[in-house]
């Protein structure tokens, strides 16, 4: 470079420092310049020898990225500063040490946790994306500002991918809509999820974009004279009111638009609400919620509402903190259109999210109240350990989903995701309640526990000190939270079961002549194509594997030849007896979707899955169901852009499945009778019953009983237990 571009340039970089200072949404004290002012000369010295891949300097991302934070998210100094940092331990020959000596230990667990992030290594066996979220997310343990600025620098490394070869824009983008765009509306940056969502899109699918882009370009004119014509209507109302009030328009965004396109099935020219409208007025906060609602009557004394599409964001806010009156009505030409009625508080709170929000709830520009929304997330964070891929989509459930709001039974209001179960509300109650769960009603009805909770319902759990979860359990949670608990438990139940079956293994095996040890263990595992032994010690203990089942061992095992032979053909050493937490087993059958459906299917060759393997269904257009590992390189790539075409599929071992059978009963009828029978079943044998009926007659009874059961050995026990019960003379299955 030249003297003169240096100089040039030189003069850019200071300018682009001033109009940070002069953005910032918050009130910057002399210390806080001081701060920001040592932080921006520390970035331009590191990086003074890096340029990005479109020739600049280096430095005008760091700064861009602080930009983002200071007006766009409106975050403190100390953000202000971590973001002009936030690349210098990862690039240049600064240390951490460094950064804590010179600017402290907040500033330098910020930059820290970002370090960790752009350092993570790439594995082949896991998705990337799916274990970089995760392992992002575990950063709010240090600092929730990390996620915040990690989410400004890759908006900015968004706006400026034009220079990347055509394969890293895919990658990338389809990155941000899988992860970055939910985490950017939950946090209530709605303006940039709005940004990422629309610049993912150009990358992806980069004909869609340009040509409604250009469509909506051709209908500005149009659409500000719509917004004239209805300001017009209704401005002298406004006026006459004494409400003072800015009218203004905003179009829908061009993601929103192509989604709403494939949804409907309808051509951009079809949309009909293709843009809402704001009025924003000013207000004291006391009067706000009352301005609203007589903005609301104005507006409807003009133009017919529609009202299945009243949403009244005030009386209860989204856990996001946005507060807003939307209303759609039949506007000028007889179009709909939506109206978001807000005051300038809500405005700010939905332009800046939860700066904002804590600026006016706290009167505090500080950090205080960010730990409310780190808490709210924690909790999905508890079953980190999982699946990455799991993990990823069990957190974007609650990352993404829409709100219902839904009351307990003394009339106090509780937010869920869309899509909820009664099950999921126990567990938000408290996580006893969840625990201790037998029963839901909703408006008063008895209802299953997996059925869809709408707003407004009214929810009461029935507890019993019986009850607790079962497998079933995860097909009807939804929320992270009680998935995390209710495996928790499984997991535990299944290690009680274990123990138990290993005590039932020994008494039999030593009945057979054969002590128990490491090496029986081994063989029996290797014997009954299991994985591990408190997979062998599980199917024990629930008569899986039952007492003919050991016997057959037991002959091949005191029989010399056999095991000479079997060690003369193994091809790999026998499995060291383990006492993992989760059971597996002999996978041999895949199923689909929560009621677990056996469908056609083909294994996909770009993944070769096996049985065993964690899987999910991709329905393709002309070959039906394909199935793929969670791991499949291809696996992301297909659930950020086909969402919609994923379903849910896993192996299951054919010997566990569960089978209905129809019990049949005759005896005296006795009082107290059928308590005992549902006690012998449901309690002391832990086995489902789908129905119960009977019918006396002259002192004498007949019942008919469905009972759920994994195998015969199981459904033999129940019979034997129930002939044991005083006045039962007969049981025989129907």
């Amino acid at each position: 470079m030249t003297q003169t571009a240096i100089e040039k340039e030189n003069k850019l970089i200071a300018r682009q420092y001033k109009e940070l200072l002069h953005i910032s949404y918050q009130t910057l004290t002399d210390d806080d310049k001081q701060l920001i002012r040592s932080a921006f000369e520390v970035a331009v010295d590191a990086h003074k020898d890096q340029r990005r891949k479109s020739g600049e300097a280096y430095i005008f991302h760091p700064i861009a990225v602080a930009k983002i934070v200071a007006s766009e998210i409106g975050l403190d100094a100390v953000s202000i500063a971590s973001a002009l940092l936030h690349d210098v331990v990862e690039d240049t020959q600064y240390t951490l040490d460094d950064i804590d000596r010179m600017f402290g230990e907040t500033v330098a667990r910020i930059v820290d946790g970002l370090t960790k992030i752009a350092h993570l290594k790439k594995d082949m066996n896991i998705s990337q994306q799916a274990e970089n979220f995760r392992k992002m997310l575990l950063t709010l343990n240090d600092d929730v500002r990390v996620i915040i600025i990690k989410i400004a620098d890759r908006y900015h490394n968004m706006l400026t991918m034009d220079a990347m070869p055509e394969h890293k824009q895919v990658k990338i983008a389809s990155e941000t809509l899988y992860i970055y765009a939910p985490l950017a509306h939950r946090i209530g940056l709605y303006n940039i999820k709005t940004e990422l969502e629309d610049l993912s899109l150009k990358y992806t699918e980069p004909e869609v974009y340009h040509d409604i882009k250009n469509k909506i370009e051709d209908s500005k004119e149009e659409q500000q004279a719509y917004i004239d014509a209805f300001s017009e209507i209704i401005d002298t109302s406004l006026k006459k009111e004494g409400l003072d009030c800015t009218i203004k328009g905003r179009m829908k965004s061009i993601f929103s638009m192509r989604r709403k396109m494939k949804m409907q099935n309808v051509p951009f020219e079809e949309i009909y609400d293709k843009f809402a409208l704001r009025i924003i007025y000013k207000s004291e906060v006391k009067q706000e919620k009352f301005f609203a609602w007589k903005i609301y009557s104005i507006i409807t004394d003009h133009f017919t509402p529609n009202p299945t599409r009243l949403r009244d964001w005030i009386s209860s806010p989204k856990s996001t903190g946005y507060e807003a009156l939307h209303i759609t009505v039949m506007g000028p030409q007889n179009k709909w259109v939506e109206v978001q009625i807000r005051s300038e508080r809500m405005h700010e709170i939905a332009e800046k999210g939860y700066a904002a929000h804590f600026k006016y709830k706290h009167g505090d520009q500080k950090e205080q109240g960010i730990e409310t929304w780190l808490n709210r997330l924690q909790e999905a964070l508890e079953n980190a350990n999982s699946n990455a891929v799991d993990f990823v989509e069990e957190f974007k459930l609650n990352l993404y989903s829409k709100e219902i709001f839904v009351f307990t039974p003394q009339g106090d209001l509780k937010s869920l995701p869309k899509g909820a179960t009664p099950l999921d509300f126990a567990f938000t109650i408290h996580t006893e309640v969840g625990m201790r769960t037998r029963g839901a009603r909703v408006n008063g009805k008895l209802v299953p526990l997996n059925s869809t909770l709408h707003s407004g319902d009214r929810v009461e759990i029935i507890t019993s000190n019986q009850a607790k979860p079962n497998q079933n359990w995860l097909d009807y949670a939804t929320t992270a939270k009680a998935r995390s608990k209710i495996k928790s438990v499984l997991r535990e139940e299944k290690k009680e079961i274990g123990e138990e079956g290993k005590e039932i293994l020994r008494r039999k095996l030593k009945s057979q002549k054969i002590t128990i040890n490491e090496d029986v263990v081994n063989k029996m595992v290797q014997y009954f194509k299991l994985k591990t032994s408190l997979d062998l010690f599980y199917r024990v203990g629930t008569g899986a594997i039952d007492n003919q089942r050991i016997k057959d061992f037991a002959s091949s095992y005191n029989n010399a030849f056999i095991n000479f032979f079997k060690n003369r053909i193994r091809r790999s050493p026998a499995p060291q007896a383990s006492h993992e937490e989760e059971v597996t087993s002999n996978y041999d059958m895949l199923v689909f979707g929560k009621e677990e459906e056996k469908l056609d299917y083909r294994l996909s060759p770009c993944c070769n899955p096996i049985p065993g393997d964690e899987v999910f269904g991709f329905v393709s257009v002309s070959e039906g169901i394909k199935v793929h590992k969670k791991n499949c390189p291809n696996a992301i790539s297909l659930q950020s852009n086909y969402a919609y075409r994923i379903i849910s599929a896993k192996w299951v071992d054919s010997t566990q499945e569960e089978f209905k059978a129809d019990l049949r009963l005759t005896g005296i009828d006795n009082l107290g009778l059928i308590s005992e029978i549902t006690e012998v079943i449901s309690n002391n044998l832990h086995v489902n019953m789908r129905n119960l009926n009977f019918r006396t007659d002259g002192g004498t009874f007949t019942g008919e009983i469905t009972v759920v059961v994994k195998n015969n050995a199981i459904l033999k026990k129940v019979m034997e237990n129930l002939k044991q019960i005083n006045g039962i003379e007969k049981v025989t299955r129907a």
